[in-house]
Formats: C-alpha cells, structure tokens, sequence
C-alpha cells in the first residue's frame, strides 16, 4: 500500500486523475475528497464507475466543472472504447482534453449526459436479462441463444451499429414487430420509443426513405449498401465463418436444362 504522503505528491503532480475505487458512494466520497484536497485546481477528475451517475459525484468534488466519469470497458487494455458521461457544468476544454489524452493512446471515445449505464452497459444488460428469461422460460438452451448472439447479433450490430441498422432494415420493420412483441412476450419490455412511432408517422423509415436516426438524402444509396455488405462480410470472414459458395463442378449431363433451375 501507498504511504499517504507518497500518494499525494503523486496526486499534487497529475494534470488528470482516474478513480477507481469499488462502486459505492461512501468510497468514492472518501477518495474524490482526498483527490480534491491535494490536487491542482485544474486537474481533470474522471470516475471510472460503470454505474453511478456522475450527477451523484458533483457533492463530492471542489471545481466541479473538472468532473466527468470515463468508463473503460473490460479489458481495458484490449478493448477501445471508453464512454465519457458529462453533466451540465463540465467544461468543454476537459471533455476535450480527456479526448486527446485517450485518442493518443489509440482510444475511442463516446460521449453521453448523466444516464443510468451510460451507454453499453445499459443495452448490455436488457440484453443478458433477455437471454436469462429465455434460457429460464425454456425458449432455447444457453448454447443455442450464445450461437445465436455471437453468428448473428454481434457480427451485425459490429458491422453497422444499432441505429444504423434500424435504418439499414427500416424503422417500420421496428415498429410492428414491437406492436406484435409487445403483446406477447411482455408490453413492458417491448413497447416502441415514441421516436419510433413519430419516425413512422412521418414516413422517415430509414435509408429507403432517405431519413431515418440518420439523413441519407445527399447518400450514394448503392455505394452505401455494398460498404455495409463489404462490412459484414469482413466480421465474418474474421470471425472465420465466411464459407465461400461451393461451385457446381457436376457436368452438364447430370443437370438436364430444364430441371437446372428448378
């Protein structure tokens, strides 16, 4: 363990701290107060917390403006991304700053307001909820739902992104199958967005449209479909579970002319 004076003249010389202390308020409290008592003013603060919101951080900080969390998703030393969630006050020259710092370390990062989850872990986990309510509803076995969402939902959604393929699919095709879902399985849980009622009452449906979460007026349509083709099929091939069609090597006289193509 760190002696106290030792920890200090660390934390009177850095231009940006990361706390990572476990997920509860009171630890936070106690760490941002030591942070706060021994740093530069101008010091970034960014909470790597997956959970609490950085609303309920503001109390425990001085120069709250500093304050944003920067959720690192697991392992951090492989997996790009790192979501930013920012509240009112925070300063557009720390957001931008943390940016930099990240992107020099070959991070991305996305950007969100005071939100429960942030971003992934909040689909990640309607996501595994579902997946349990399957597996305990016997609707498939585990193995069955994990193929499923390894060969199916994680190569699309990796190739496009969700909204985007909301479009890509169209948000008409969102809307009634939510309309049938919801009275179904559960009206709770699959109740549209009334993003995605207006959507559809605007007749913004997505790329065949020409507007959808996205504007695709000034798109090339067709160049656009093969990118997202070209896309898919490179997560497959890396994934290795491209299977190339196999060529008709039968001859001619195994195939009389008019059953070819039947």
């Amino acid at each position: 363990m760190i002696r106290s004076d030792a920890a200090d003249a660390a934390i009177v010389q850095a231009t940006v701290l990361f706390e990572g202390v476990p997920e509860t308020l009171d630890a936070k409290r106690d760490a941002l107060a030591r942070v706060c008592a021994a740093a530069d003013p101008r010091a970034i603060i960014a909470s790597t917390t997956s959970t609490i919101l950085v609303t309920d951080l503001l109390p425990f900080v001085t120069h709250p403006e500093r304050l944003l969390n920067a959720h690192w998703l697991n392992p951090a030393y492989i997996f790009p991304l790192v979501e930013l969630s920012v509240h009112d006050g925070t300063s557009a020259g720390v957001r931008q700053r943390l940016v930099s710092l990240l992107g020099g370390i070959g991070k991305r990062t996305v950007t969100c307001g005071p939100a429960p989850g942030s971003i992934v872990p909040r689909l990640q986990a309607l996501i595994m909820n579902e997946a349990a309510r399957m597996v305990e509803g016997g609707v498939a076995t585990a193995e069955d739902i994990d193929l499923a969402t390894r060969h199916g939902l994680g190569l699309r959604f990796a190739a496009i992104g969700v909204l985007k393929f909301i479009d890509f699919g169209g948000n008409d095709i969102l809307y009634h199958a939510s309309r049938y879902l919801s009275g179904t399985p559960s009206t709770e849980r699959y109740t549209a967005p009334a993003i995605v009622d207006t959507l559809m009452a605007e007749g913004r449906n997505g790329l065949k449209n020409g507007q959808g979460f996205y504007d695709y007026r000034d798109t090339d349509v067709p160049a656009y479909r093969l990118d997202v083709l070209r896309r898919t099929l490179g997560m497959l091939k890396h994934a290795e579970l491209f299977k190339p069609p196999v060529t008709d090597r039968l001859s001619p006289q195994s195939h009389p002319p008019e059953n070819r193509y039947a």
